[in-house]
């Protein structure tokens, strides 16, 4: 368990701060044969726990993948990040030893930076409506992107809501302002964004969150209740703000080498059952958020909710940062493609 609630962590953190797992195997498998056959079997690498929801979507496309068109697709997955941190699974997708990765928006942004649009302003999605439908339409500008750089993007998916685990009651954006608040360390732009908002960040590795919640060295932490739940932060950290800081983002993705290589036939069934996972990820994500939270409640976490007006002041708040965000964090155009998104879906 204590090896699970760790892959969970750092499966969180990956996707705000672009950490890297820790490397548990090294992974010494290239292809031999420049032509894919249907007998040849693809390796998919992802952070996701074995035994997760996540895993078992996974697991069901594989079984999917098999009955394709010419002989059926094999797939190997590689759960819990055994095949390295984001950073490294694509490295390796490049070398040609993994075809295929469920990976998290800071994975994505080693192939295409601009792929932080989808996730890295905080508080700019008001709704899951609002998320998925900036992941539809910016998406098929991203998928685009991604061709370029050498990756078929099977589908988009999203896990739900990021909110504040504090070791002291939180309500307002002052309130989190004062505390000592975990930021990555390998993130210095954010952390100076912080800085210059009224935050008081402190620039840790991922695996000092909870050695620093328990000295005191932080106080406040944003996160997912289902890492936060694994990874039993609650027990240090027993107060939760419910504040929709953020929505996990990510993407399931296959090289071009690879994907080049199936017939039109192929590439639908593959497709078609790629879809499938990412969308039964994104709905059991979602659920399992909830579930985390009453779990959670049940070891004495207090859920804390702000008011309207203070709901409107953390929304006022976090958008002084937008433009500072915009040039340094996002790519302006793409931070002004997801606001045009967002002002056509509300007016609608």
């Amino acid at each position: 368990m204590n090896t699970l609630r760790k892959i969970y962590l750092n499966s969180w953190f990956t996707l705000i701060s672009k950490s890297q797992a820790p490397l548990v195997c090294f992974f010494l498998l290239s292809l031999a044969c420049t032509q894919l056959e249907a007998s040849e079997r693809l390796r998919l690498g992802t952070l996701v726990p074995k035994g997760s929801s996540y895993f078992n979507h996974l697991k069901q496309m594989e079984g999917v993948w098999k009955q394709a068109p010419g002989g059926g697709v094999a797939v190997s997955i590689y759960p819990d990040g055994r095949l390295g941190g984001e950073a490294e699974m694509v490295r390796r997708m490049r070398g040609g030893q993994i075809q295929v990765g469920l990976l998290t928006v800071a994975g994505l942004a080693e192939i295409e930076p601009r792929v932080v649009g989808l996730q890295q302003a905080p508080m700019i999605f008001r709704s899951i409506d609002e998320v998925e439908h900036v992941m539809q339409e910016l998406g098929k500008d991203l998928e685009i992107m991604m061709e370029q750089k050498g990756f078929k993007v099977l589908g988009w998916t999203h896990a739900g809501w990021v909110h504040f685990f504090a070791k002291e009651p939180v309500q307002t954006i002052d309130d989190v302002r004062a505390a000592k608040l975990f930021c990555w360390a390998g993130s210095p732009e954010i952390v100076e964004i912080f800085q210059h908002n009224g935050f008081r960040p402190v620039p840790l590795e991922t695996k000092d969150i909870v050695p620093g919640l328990q000295t005191g060295m932080i106080t406040c932490v944003a996160m997912p209740p289902m890492a936060a739940n694994f990874s039993q932060v609650d027990t240090r950290a027993p107060f939760m703000l419910k504040v929709n800081w953020g929505a996990l983002a990510g993407g399931l993705v296959m090289t071009k080498e690879a994907w080049d290589k199936f017939t039109p036939e192929q590439g639908k069934h593959l497709l078609d059952a790629a879809l499938k996972a990412v969308q039964s990820i994104q709905e059991d994500g979602l659920k399992e958020a909830e579930e985390s939270i009453k779990a959670m409640q049940q070891r004495g976490l207090k859920v804390i909710e702000p008011t309207g007006p203070q709901l409107d002041q953390w929304y006022a708040e976090t958008a002084k940062a937008y433009p500072e965000i915009r040039e340094r964090v996002t790519e302006p155009a793409i931070f002004d493609r997801v606001n045009d998104i967002l002002k056509n879906y509300r007016n609608r």
